[in-house]
């Protein structure tokens, strides 16, 4: 980047992410002339086309994807600058982003936040909650709590716990409906599941692909865990489900417990770069927290 214009190249950055000049110039509070007068100098400086021009806007050309590329990474290190600063402060605050799945998200993680913003009340969370594994060290997230241990190289991970997926039903279900003595009974009852093909659904699909050769009367497969439970509190049929959602609802039936599934590693990961953040601090160690709690309360349960 050597001799270019830092601004420049600031407004191309907008402009390729806007594909528009004047949501561009909207962004950037200048007019759309401004910002066009800034592109053709810096396309000049290069002596390269980076647009081309058509009635619905803007189409990076080759040489424009390039730089466009550049610039992402430039911008995603200095996010990750601008958070480090901000952290050297001694107070938590500011933006943390968590991508975690559906499922633990929402029966897991977000009705235990409350914990975390009575501990940092300027904490704002950024909650994230979706199958694909976004990309940590190009700062699509800031933390991530993942169902199976992450592959890049440049990631702390930590291994938070272990889940297993287990058969539960409700209680009204059970009177009406009866319980299933072994996998072969399930013929007799309406199973609700994650769809085997779905992102991320790791050992559930080897639980549900043996139960589906016993061919179960009534079929409803939901492409997450909330939903899942859903059907089951409302007394839908026997659902497929992580064994940690019966600390919060503690009426739902197991049935077949004795069906083996694999253990589901829990990790959390985050950039190396972000090794000193407060806020990722903060977040690590109010999640281990929460586990050691969700455990103990388990234990006195006798549900481990």
């Amino acid at each position: 980047m050597t001799g270019m214009d830092w601004d420049k190249l600031r407004i191309f950055h907008a402009v390729a992410d806007a594909g528009s000049l004047t949501h561009a110039g909207d962004k950037l509070n200048l007019s759309q002339s401004a910002v066009s007068r800034q592109i053709r100098a810096l396309e000049e400086s290069l002596s390269s086309t980076l647009f081309h021009r058509h009635a619905r806007g803007l189409i990076l050309t080759e040489q424009g994807e390039l730089l466009f590329d550049a610039t992402k990474s430039m911008s995603k290190r200095l996010e990750a600058a601008s958070a480090r600063i901000r952290d050297s402060e001694e107070e938590v605050f500011g933006e943390l982003r968590v991508t975690t799945t559906f499922g633990f998200g929402t029966l897991w993680l977000a009705p235990r936040l409350t914990k975390l913003y009575e501990q940092y009340p300027d904490l704002k969370i950024d909650l994230m909650l979706e199958e694909r594994v976004l990309d940590l060290p190009m700062r699509e997230a800031d933390v991530a709590i993942r169902m199976k241990e992450p592959s890049q190289a440049d990631l702390i991970r930590k291994r938070l716990m272990t889940v297993q997926m287990k058969l539960y039903a409700s209680r009204g279900y059970v009177e009406r409906n009866g319980a299933p003595d072994q996998a072969e009974d399930i013929v007799d009852h309406r199973l609700i599941c994650q769809n085997p093909r779905s992102a991320q659904v790791g050992s559930a699909a080897v639980l549900v692909q043996k139960l589906m050769t016993h061919n179960p009367s009534s079929l409803l497969t939901v492409n997450n865990y909330f939903g899942v439970l859903q059907g089951v509190i409302h007394d839908l049929g026997i659902g497929v489900l992580p064994d940690y959602v019966t600390e919060d609802f503690p009426d739902l039936v197991p049935v077949l417990q004795d069906e083996d599934t694999s253990d589901v590693p829990v990790y959390l990961a985050y950039p190396e770069e972000l090794r000193h953040s407060r806020r990722i601090s903060a977040f690590r160690d109010f999640v281990q927290n929460e586990i050691i709690a969700h455990r103990k309360h388990m234990k006195e349960l006798g549900k481990i």
